[in-house]
């Protein structure tokens, strides 16, 4: 699994679908998810610490498991079928030893998270075939390693092989 950030919110220049952007902590990898307005309202709304006069869909959720003092430990992003993610809430009812593993969208779960202060994960499958990948580091990444790859020397491994 690979924890994840919401990176912001967005819209597809092509068709104005809005987009949640997740990154990770290094910011190389993005993952994409296209979302529908209503979930887009409401994690721009929890992004924003808005207030409504009465609670919405996710502060109702977020609502009932604090006071079934069952904590959300963590949404994890788990499959990636036909255009569609896939997320599971993984919450621990007070004083249960078992996590219980609660289906949903991908939106909704984040949504909740954005609300609780709870950690995003993706599994690595996910991650390998949805992710965008920011180019920029990449290549000064690989700019490090060619450089160091031109400029090692095999003295510079002298210490570590010699037993003196």
């Amino acid at each position: 699994m690979i924890q994840m950030e919401l990176s912001g919110l967005g819209f597809d220049p092509r068709n104005m679908s809005p987009i949640v952007l997740l990154k990770d902590s290094e910011e190389r990898n993005f993952l994409p998810i296209w979302i529908g307005m209503f979930e887009a309202g409401a994690i721009a709304m929890a992004l924003q610490d808005f207030k409504s006069p009465r609670p919405m869909t996710h502060d109702l959720i977020a609502n009932v498991f604090e006071q079934m003092q069952a904590v959300i430990e963590k949404v994890v992003i788990v499959d990636h079928k036909e255009d569609t993610f896939y997320a599971v809430l993984e919450i621990r009812p007070k004083g249960a030893k078992d996590v219980l593993k609660i289906d949903c969208r991908s939106s909704d779960a984040i949504a909740i998270a954005v609300r609780t202060g709870s950690p995003i994960f993706v599994l690595e499958n996910v991650m390998l075939n949805a992710k965008m990948v920011n180019s920029e580091k990449d290549k000064e990444e690989t700019a490090k390693f060619q450089e160091f790859i031109n400029n090692v020397n095999p003295d510079d491994f002298k210490k570590y092989f010699n037993k003196q």
